[in-house]
């Protein structure tokens, strides 16, 4: 786990959630832009949410809670995988990341998802967050999606007003998904 997550995490505990991160790379952390798409590459994605992201849910419901997954980047995706395999799930909450329907397809989401993109992002491109859009709309899925004016990754202080906006969108949810 990367400072970056551990500040997410602790903001989520700051904000009266408890907060769990998997290890998906097997406490490997790297700076090296390179380095760090090589191993986003090699992951199993299906894998890594039937095993680690499934294994932390129980951790989290052990009080008898609701567990919501959120992820950022490939983090992001991964949570839309576990939106449509796992049945553990209550709720997602996605930061910049989708994969191809034929590992997550939107029309296949089971829980409530919030949803968090750019408006020039070059990996998740307007279009195919249109394409994405257009899809939970047509299969009647319950999707908040946002979109802004900033780079992919805004949610790394990089661009404080904006992180500050969709993590306040993102509290508002999961209060409402997870607690009402």
């Amino acid at each position: 786990m990367n400072e970056q997550m551990k500040r997410v995490a602790d903001r989520a505990a700051a904000a009266g959630l408890n907060a769990l991160v998997p290890d998906r790379y097997k406490s490997r952390v790297t700076q090296d832009p390179d380095e760090a798409g090589h191993m986003m590459e090699g992951l199993d994605w299906v894998g890594a949410t039937a095993q680690e992201v499934r294994g932390a849910v129980p951790l989290i419901k052990q009080d008898g809670g609701k567990v919501a997954v959120m992820g950022y980047c490939r983090g992001g995706a991964l949570s839309m995988i576990a939106g449509v395999h796992l049945d553990e799930a209550d709720a997602i909450v996605c930061y910049y990341g989708i994969l191809p329907t034929e590992q997550a397809d939107p029309a296949r989401l089971r829980v409530p998802m919030q949803a968090h993109f750019t408006n020039t992002d070059d990996w998740c491109t307007p279009q195919t967050v249109d394409e994405l859009e257009a899809a939970l709309k047509a299969a009647g899925r319950d999707c908040e999606l946002f979109r802004y004016d900033a780079q992919h990754g805004f949610f790394n202080d990089s661009e404080a007003a904006v992180a500050e906006l969709s993590w306040q969108r993102a509290l508002a949810f999961l209060n409402k998904q997870l607690l009402g």
